[in-house]
């Protein structure tokens, strides 16, 4: 989800050009800039690129509602843009968007949050649209509720898509990051440096350390990972009414306890700054996380992972759907791409290969063949050359790969006949990888829960890397899907999977 600096969008053949380039912002500061760790005046609450960016997110917003709520009411009611339905759908969205926090500026970049909010502001939208005309006798709101509210919303969501390309472009390039003041032990505090380095477009930037072991907490000098510590746990709230960081990141460290975390809540109270606490579960978030106050205490309920109910019989009657239309739509290519191997080296089409699905149950993966036919067999040979992470076998430049191979491979096009495997059941659209038997035999215990769902054509582990991660991190993100499912993140990752296809990034 990033890329262009200067992204259009239109609405009934009208361009709405969004350039955040023209907006001025404020000069960022490097994470060693001495700068960066200035304890003697604070900054703003809010930069500039915050004000503003909320600015173009809240008047995208209505710009797209009003020009479509104005050309519904010509067309469908076939009169000036001041009838009621026009009106009371131009209130609802308001009203519904504002109650729903979407222009909250603690969700706006936020990942997968802001879309979940926009969403509930746009149903409450519909909801409110239709009760009205229930209320006040305006019956005639179906097109309104059916037609003109979830067209506002594919443009809304096309838009707010675009305004963060921008914003994950900017943050990429050093700039529109939150200053964070990380407080814990070195090794979770140089965990998180490690991680906002590598995903910038998240919006963190660690500036300044404070931890409670090691000399340089004791004297306010030293680096972790190349941030300066400014101090120890014990001097954190002052460092950050001095500084102006907006995040305070507290990782685990044996000097927390509930009261050390409750009193440094209540020190940065009126300050610019959120906490936010690392949970020792930190693979477990989303909707399986719920905090709730039992006995006076605040507890942190984390519930079971969903296997079954109504919501894996929606995933799978979507996956059904969805395979069956894609195997309709993509049919002249599966028959190019046919002819086109067939036409190679006149061997099989189709690649048949044991694999391992869900509870362990093995079942036949059909893939586009894109290796000579020996290619079983020559494997032993290769493995020197292995570059495969873990007990997977991979090679960047594997000899047994035909020319028409490499291209299916490039966009993995190869993997659409595992679309036969998701109408079958055997498969999922979106799921961990699967794997070969004689890789499930060598897996530790933890690496056996990605058997507790079907596996699946696409994953967190190929949106987030493909042949390139390290076979820790795969298990990671296979692990991590199957703990915190959800069709909202379902939908994320085939978008995902969409771009990395297109952009061949990670696949040999």
């Amino acid at each position: 989800m990033e890329e262009s600096v200067r992204p259009s969008s239109t609405v009934n053949g009208t361009p709405q050009h969004i350039d955040l380039q023209s907006i001025p912002l404020p000069p960022q500061r490097g994470a060693g800039d001495a700068a960066a760790v200035d304890t003697t005046s604070a900054r703003p609450p809010y930069a500039a690129w915050e004000s503003r960016y909320r600015a173009w997110v809240i008047g995208s917003d209505v710009f797209t509602a009003f020009v479509l709520i104005v050309m519904s009411a010509f067309l469908i009611d076939r009169s000036d843009p001041h009838d009621m339905h026009a009106l009371g759908t131009a209130a609802a969205f308001l009203f519904g968007l504002s109650v729903c926090r979407a222009w909250s500026p603690r969700v706006l970049g936020e990942g997968a949050e802001e879309y979940r909010t926009l969403g509930r502001g746009l149903v409450a939208t519909a909801v409110l649209v239709a009760l009205g005309g229930l209320l006040f006798g305006a019956l005639a709101v179906q097109p309104w509720v059916f037609i003109v509210v979830p067209m506002i919303s594919v443009f809304m969501f096309l838009q707010r898509y675009a305004l963060r390309q921008v914003l994950h472009r900017r943050r990429r390039l050093g700039e529109c990051l939150l200053p964070v003041l990380a407080a814990g032990s070195p090794d979770t505090v140089a965990d998180l440096i490690a991680r906002t380095k590598a995903d910038p477009h998240v919006g963190w930037r660690v500036e300044a350390v404070c931890t409670y072991s090691g000399a340089g907490a004791e004297r306010g000098s030293g680096e972790v990972e190349g941030v300066p510590i400014v101090g120890k746990l014990d001097d954190l709230a002052g460092h950050v009414r001095r500084g102006g960081y907006r995040v305070v990141a507290v990782t685990a460290d044996q000097h927390w306890n509930p009261k050390r975390l409750q009193r440094l809540a209540w020190d940065l109270e009126g300050t610019s700054a959120e906490m936010v606490v690392a949970p020792m579960l930190m693979e477990v978030a989303g909707p399986r996380l719920n905090v709730s106050g039992v006995l006076g205490m605040p507890l942190l309920r984390v519930t079971a992972p969903m296997f079954t109910g109504g919501r894996r019989l929606v995933k799978e009657a979507l996956d059904r759907f969805g395979s069956a239309l894609l195997l309709t739509l993509f049919s002249p290519l599966l028959l190019a791409i046919a002819v086109a191997i067939k036409l190679d080296d006149h061997g099989p089409v189709i690649y048949r290969q044991r694999r391992v699905g869900r509870d362990g149950h093995t079942f036949t993966m059909l893939k586009f063949r894109t290796m000579v036919t020996n290619a079983d067999k020559l494997k032993q040979e290769l493995q020197s050359d292995n570059e495969g992470a873990g007990p997977l076998f991979k090679m960047r430049k594997d000899p047994r790969v035909t020319r028409v191979g490499g291209l299916l491979r490039r966009y993995s096009l190869d993997e659409l006949p595992q679309l036969l495997n998701v109408v079958s059941g055997r498969m999922s659209l979106v799921g961990p990888r699967p794997p070969l038997p004689e890789e499930t035999a060598k897996y530790a215990p933890d690496a056996r829960r990605r058997l507790l769902v079907k596996p699946g054509l696409t994953g967190l582990w190929q949106v987030s890397g493909r042949s390139d991660l390290s076979w820790a991190e795969s298990i990671r993100l296979d692990l991590r899907y199957v703990e915190d499912w959800s069709l909202a993140l379902d939908l994320v990752i085939l978008w995902k999977t969409f771009r990395a296809v297109v952009q061949g990034r990670g696949a040999y």
